[in-house]
C-alpha cells in the first residue's frame, strides 16, 4: 500500500470534482481539502446562499480556490438531468456522492414523486445523478465515482420488498438502510463498469465516527458544544471524516471496487483500504437492488 499523507495531498491542477452536499458537514471538508490541490471543485447544494457561504469559508483558507455551485436537489429525481446540463463542462474527473439526510424524530415523509424521502435522497438521487454524469466521467482520464457510505450501513438489513419503509418506518434504521443501499450500488456499479470496459472507477468510502463536537470550527460550521473527552479517543471530527473520500478521489493507487475508511477500528484515524465482506460483498443482493432502483427511478 502506498503511503498516504492527509496533510500533503497530491496536486490536481486542471481537474474538476463535484461534491454533493459540499456546503456543510463532511461534504464541506471534502470540498475544502480538494480545493487545496488546485482542482476546480463544484459544490452540489439545493440552496445558493449556503453554497456561497461555504465557498467564502473555503476561500478564507485557500485564497486561490477554484470553486463553483451546482443547484442540486437529490430528492427531486426529474430535476437532476437539467442540473447536470447546467454544469457547462466537457469532462468530470470525479463525483463524490456525499449528500444525505437523516430525519430524526420526524414522521415518514415522501418526495413529490411519492418516494420515501431518506431513501430517495441518499440512494435513488445518487443512482440517477451518476447515470446522468457518466458521459462526463468517461470523457475524463480515469474518472471516479466516490460514494460515501456509513459505518452504520454495514450492519443494516435491506428489505428489498419494503425499500420505501412503508411497513415499519424508523428514521435511523431507514437512514442506515439507505447508506447500505448506496454502498451496494457503488460496488455493483464498479462490476458493471469493468464488464463494459469503462475507464471509470467506482470506489466506496465511509467517515467512521465523525462528531460535530470534535470538528474544527469554520464560518459554516461554528465550534460545537459538547464533551470532547472521552469521545475523542474513539471518534473524530468531520474534517478527519472527509479523509477517506479525499483519498478515494486523489490516490493514484486506488482501484475500482475498493473501500476506504479510518484506520483505527474503522472509526477514527488516517484512511486505509478496508476489506469488502459480508453484505457488502453480496453480488446477488446488489444486483437485485440495482434492478429495484431502476424500476423506482425515471
Amino acid at each position: 500500500m502506498s503511503h498516504w499523507d492527509v496533510h500533503h495531498l497530491p496536486r490536481a491542477d486542471g481537474k474538476t470534482f463535484l461534491v454533493t452536499g459540499g456546503n456543510a458537514g463532511i461534504g464541506y471538508f471534502v470540498a475544502e481539502q480538494l480545493a487545496g490541490t488546485g482542482a476546480t471543485v463544484l459544490l452540489g447544494s439545493r440552496g445558493t446562499a449556503k453554497a456561497e457561504a461555504a465557498m467564502t469559508s473555503i476561500r478564507s483558507l485557500v485564497p486561490d480556490a477554484s470553486l463553483g455551485h451546482v443547484r442540486l436537489d437529490l430528492s427531486d429525481l426529474s430535476s437532476l438531468k437539467s442540473s447536470v446540463d447546467t454544469l457547462g463542462i466537457d469532462r468530470l474527473d470525479a463525483v463524490v456522492c456525499n449528500a444525505g439526510v437523516l430525519l430524526e424524530d420526524q414522521p415518514r415523509r415522501e418526495t413529490s414523486d411519492g418516494l420515501e424521502l431518506t431513501f430517495a435522497t441518499n440512494h435513488l438521487g445518487h443512482f440517477v445523478l451518476v447515470h446522468q454524469l457518466m458521459p462526463l466521467l468517461e470523457a475524463a482520464e480515469g474518472g471516479r465515482v466516490v460514494t460515501t457510505g456509513s459505518f452504520v450501513g454495514k450492519s443494516a438489513e435491506l428489505d428489498l420488498d419494503d425499500l420505501q419503509s412503508k411497513r415499519d418506518y424508523q428514521p435511523k434504521r431507514t437512514y442506515a438502510r439507505s447508506k447500505l443501499a448506496q454502498m451496494l450500488f457503488a460496488f455493483e456499479l464498479d462490476r458493471r463498469l469493468r464488464a463494459a470496459g469503462s475507464p471509470v472507477l467506482s470506489v466506496v468510502d465511509h467517515p467512521g465516527g465523525a462528531l460535530d463536537s470534535l470538528t474544527p470550527p469554520r464560518p459554516v460550521h461554528p465550534e460545537a458544544a459538547g464533551r470532547k473527552f472521552p469521545a475523542g479517543l474513539l471518534l473524530q471530527g468531520k474534517e478527519a471524516g472527509a479523509w477517506p473520500a479525499v483519498r478515494a478521489v486523489l490516490d493514484p493507487s486506488v482501484r475500482g471496487g475498493e473501500m476506504f475508511g479510518p484506520r483505527v477500528f474503522g472509526l477514527r484515524g488516517e484512511p486505509r483500504r478496508e476489506p469488502v465482506r459480508g453484505k457488502l460483498a453480496d453480488t446477488a443482493l446488489a444486483a437485485r437492488l440495482w434492478a429495484a432502483s431502476a424500476e423506482l427511478t425515471p
